[in-house]
């Protein structure tokens, strides 16, 4: 027979309601020594609470979804996933993940979303094809969400920004400084199709408007390693070749310094290479990849941005918080 919380709670000494709050995740005050008992005695009954009736009784799914623009392996949502599956377990909640990589696939999760597959959204998706309009439908029929972007017109939800184009423009300004003049911008394929320069290619063409360096070497390549090592390879082995390539990722930023070692250069007396993203596999290249992104990668205060929604008695005012960047100079550039 399957034991009840009224079981764990009589083994533990405590009410049932106390009970509830530690394994719910919800935010009671609790003493931690109670908090042990009752943990200890759940483990020990093999009691897991009724997901099913709970989620009937509160009209829940006590599910929570990751949201992005693929599912392809990149080291910052990675971690980003890791953190919202440990807060997610330690409350009760579980994950499901949608993709968001064409308009197709951006209306398709816009209808799953309405649907009620979730409770609350977090939203990490770049590329426009989950546009603002969309979020702000999701947030006007009462979808609790998250968004990391630095997008205008983000309505109705909580709003995590990093000042990518600040940091970035601190990275081109190094490269100009230590006499860089032809630098090449290796760019996501979504930022080469913008109306206005933004983000990580505002910060390229700030720093050299800044400077008075007219040379614009702006190309794709940074979507993946692979794209990187062919477009970097190309620019290297041209007769007016850049002495600087800054890449909008870290991970073809190390591409390119593959390719620029097969191409018989030296990094960075040849040609310097600076990267986006942190990540920590840049500390492992030879020479250390010079890169511009968070000193950490810790999502802690962004996953609980949401639960803090899922979890209040009413909704509480959109949110803006700013993660900082910075530019850290290692042996690359």
């Amino acid at each position: 027979m399957r034991p009840t919380a009224r079981q764990v709670a009589e083994l533990a000494n405590v009410s049932v309601a106390t009970v509830s709050y530690v394994l719910s995740g919800r935010d009671r005050p609790v003493a931690p020594e109670t908090r042990r008992r009752v943990l200890d005695a759940a483990r020990q009954l093999g009691y897991t609470p009724d997901q099913a009736a709970r989620s009937l009784r509160r009209r829940r799914t006590q599910r929570v979804c990751l949201v992005l623009s693929s599912l392809g392996g990149v080291p910052t949502d990675e971690r980003l996933a890791t953190d919202l599956h440990e807060m997610a377990d330690a409350r009760g909640y579980s994950v499901i993940t949608l993709a968001v990589y064409s308009e197709a696939r951006a209306k398709a999760a816009v209808d799953v979303l309405r649907g009620g597959v979730a409770d609350g959204a977090l939203v990490n998706v770049t590329g426009g094809h989950l546009t603002p309009e969309m979020i702000a439908g999701l947030a006007a029929a009462g979808l609790p969400m998250v968004v990391l972007s630095n997008e205008d017109g983000l309505e109705g939800c909580d709003v995590v920004r990093t000042p990518e184009a600040e940091a970035c423009e601190e990275a081109v300004a190094h490269l100009l400084a230590r006499g860089r003049r032809r630098i090449a911008f290796l760019a996501h394929r979504h930022e080469l199709y913008r109306e206005r320069p933004a983000g990580r290619i505002l910060g390229y063409t700030r720093a050299l408007d800044r400077h008075g360096v007219p040379d614009r070497i702006i190309t794709s390549g940074a979507d993946d390693r692979v794209s990187a090592y062919q477009t970097a390879t190309e620019l290297l082995r041209s007769a007016d070749r850049p002495d600087a390539i800054f890449a909008a990722s870290d991970r073809a930023a190390i591409s390119a310094i593959w390719a620029a070692r097969d191409a018989g250069l030296r990094v960075p007396d040849d040609v310097a290479i600076v990267g986006v993203g942190n990540i920590d596999e840049g500390l492992i290249t030879n020479p250390q990849l010079s890169t511009v992104g968070p000193l950490r990668h810790d999502y802690t205060d962004v996953v609980r941005l949401l639960f803090d929604r899922l979890q209040a008695e009413e909704a509480p005012p959109a949110r803006e918080i700013v993660r900082p960047w910075t530019f850290l100079r290692r042996g690359s550039s």
